[in-house]
């Protein structure tokens, strides 16, 4: 009786296990559908938005134009001289930064087991800075030989080594008896910013007025010093190192249940830990070296995704990368748009959007008996 009470009972168990799946299917998919429609139109209005509008019909005409596309719109040569040459570059800039911000705030909240990991929160950012900075002041002394040797990619490979040394620093702080310890971790990254604070302040002291402004570019971020040189030096390394990263979205998948949990999958945990850790140093160092610290983004966009998508990272990674690029953008419109004809920091916009929900997750987390 037993025996055929559960031959009875399996298979309508088995249908609403594949109804199920088959559900989050559609909406994982509709859900990254949705985000793709979103980062089009921000797309369309940043690049339709400045001191010159341009309609929609004509963005997307100029951008069919250089597709080689037959569209049956028509445009300006000044709108297709300003679009190409001046805001293309940035918007995709800005799609690159974000998107790897993104994810690489989703790793690292996949990696650490916590919502509250973010690359600025626990120092990548800064670290990264620094070597940026270094550059930028010592570059014509003592690092004179260096820069001339690894010519336009000086910057980015500095500030990967400042973010990769600072992300195994905290993550080596934050072992305690083989776990990831999130006190330890938030503050390693606290110290790990005021020194980073201090170096640069040695560094803004002995800068010249020239170097000072491009210091005051590095401490509140912008997309301002977007070109196409910029865009083909940074994309290879954000491109790659983003795009890598999607291919650990199992391994992380299994990392929730922990780390022995995920070991008897077969997955190789520390094999895993080490490739994140240098991809999200390579995304972060490349971020930081064409557009300064942006904070918040690899913290907000992951964490308003798991509450509509899941915590599914083959879900949560792609649409992080879609929803950040979003983000960034219009904080980059919005940076433009209020105080023209002049221009807010990006770092300040993100920030205010940022500060206030991190604020919330605390309170929420605090509720739920997690921090």
């Amino acid at each position: 009786m037993m025996g055929e009470s559960n031959a009875i009972i399996r298979p309508p168990a088995r249908i609403a296990r594949s109804v199920t799946s088959a559900m989050r299917h559609n909406n994982g998919a509709l859900g990254i559908t949705g985000l793709l429609v979103l980062l089009g139109f921000v797309c369309v209005v940043s690049l339709g938005t400045g001191a010159i509008a341009i309609p929609p019909s004509q963005v997307i005409a100029i951008l069919g134009h250089q597709l080689q596309l037959s569209l049956p719109w028509d445009f300006e040569p000044q709108h297709h001289a300003i679009l190409i040459s001046i805001r293309l570059p940035r918007v995709l800039l800005g799609v690159l930064i974000g998107g790897s911000l993104a994810v690489s705030g989703a790793a690292m909240q996949g990696l650490f087991r916590n919502p509250l990991a973010d690359p600025g929160l626990i120092g990548v950012s800064s670290g990264a800075a620094v070597a940026a900075v270094a550059v930028i002041v010592l570059g014509s002394t003592a690092l004179d030989f260096a820069i001339h040797a690894l010519g336009p990619f000086a910057l980015s490979i500095a500030a990967f080594g400042g973010g990769a040394a600072t992300t195994f620093l905290v993550y080596s702080l934050s072992l305690v008896h083989g776990r990831v310890a999130v006190s330890t971790m938030l503050l390693a990254g606290i110290a790990i910013n005021a020194m980073a604070g201090a170096i640069t302040g040695i560094f803004t002291f002995i800068a010249d007025d020239a170097q000072l402004r491009s210091l005051t570019f590095w401490s509140l971020g912008s997309l301002g010093g977007a070109t196409w040189p910029v865009v083909g030096a940074t994309a290879p390394l954000i491109c790659f190192s983003s795009l890598a990263a999607l291919r650990y979205a199992r391994p992380l998948n299994a990392l929730l249940l922990g780390e022995d949990e995920a070991g008897h999958l077969g997955y190789r945990i520390e094999h895993l830990k080490r490739s994140l850790v240098l991809l999200v140093a390579a995304a972060v160092g490349a971020a930081v070296a064409v557009a300064g610290i942006i904070g918040f983004v690899g913290l907000v966009v992951p964490h308003l995704l798991r509450l509509t998508l899941g915590p599914d990272h083959r879900l949560l990674l792609p649409g992080s990368a879609l929803l950040g690029a979003s983000l960034l953008l219009g904080a980059d419109l919005i940076a433009r748009v209020v105080v023209a004809p002049a221009e807010l920091p990006i770092g300040i916009v993100t920030a205010i959007i940022g500060g206030p929900f991190f604020m919330y997750l605390l309170q929420r987390g605090r509720r739920m008996g997690r921090y």
